[in-house]
């Protein structure tokens, strides 16, 4: 059973994360809300917001950022070129970073790490530099530590991000085609270590055929592990 200490974490379908910690701040990993057909409406909406995390520039990752980031004038965090692309759409308060820093926002302590994957920006009919994808190491209040690894493939350095970081829970991608599919997620879970898995990223689309009974059946032999199998709008606790 995952201890949460006091923090809520709720899947909002595809990448989308939100965590609420005991103190009622509200975390958003990669916002992409309003046109998202995973997202349940009661959930597009949001009171508040104080941490906005971006993991890469796409538009199923980014699409309600400046939106949001407007309304509610979070602290954004993102890799240093995607911050520079948010800032000249009048984006406030961002807080740029590189893949191995770390920085404290409110109640929680970020690191950003190595993702495979892409990060152009589409800005019109122009595709944007928008830096490297990445992944957080997010320490939220209790000690508890969540690896979000955004859109990834599969890589050796995720042995150290078990090594350094030892997080608690990882959401991680399954879906194929874009990212990993549950093989590759499998042998991820080796690599980190980790005792508790929430699939993301899968079941969106046609396209993304991996499913979290894929997972189940490929990491069966790994002791006390525990693959939580969300459905876009249910949380943990």
């Amino acid at each position: 059973m995952l201890e949460t200490r006091g923090n809520k974490l709720t899947w909002l379908g595809h990448s989308a994360f939100r965590i609420t910690t005991p103190s009622g701040s509200v975390i958003l990993v990669d916002p992409w809300v309003q046109s998202n057909p995973a997202c349940p409406e009661a959930l597009k909406k949001f009171e508040r917001l104080d941490t906005l995390l971006i993991t890469h520039g796409h538009f199923d990752h980014i699409a309600d950022a400046i939106a949001l980031a407007k309304e509610f004038q979070p602290q954004v965090a993102g890799i240093y070129e995607t911050c520079l692309w948010l800032e000249s759409k009048g984006v406030a308060r961002t807080s740029a970073m590189n893949k191995g820093g770390t920085q404290r926002l409110g109640e929680i302590e970020i690191t950003m790490v190595h993702a495979l994957h892409s990060c152009g920006i589409q800005d019109g009919d122009k595709i944007i530099y928008g830096g490297e994808a990445c992944g957080y190491i997010i320490r939220l209040p209790g000690r508890l530590t969540v690896y979000h690894a955004g859109d990834t493939a599969v890589f050796g350095d995720m042995k150290l991000i078990s090594e350094l970081y030892a997080p608690d829970v990882a959401l991680l991608p399954i879906g194929d085609h874009f990212t990993m599919g549950p093989r590759e997620a499998a042998l991820a879970i080796r690599l980190l270590g980790v005792r508790h898995v929430i699939p993301i990223h899968h079941g969106t689309f046609p396209v993304l055929t991996g499913t979290p009974d894929a997972l189940r059946r490929l990491t069966q032999d790994i002791a006390s592990l525990e693959i939580h199998a969300l459905k876009p709008g249910d949380s943990i606790p």
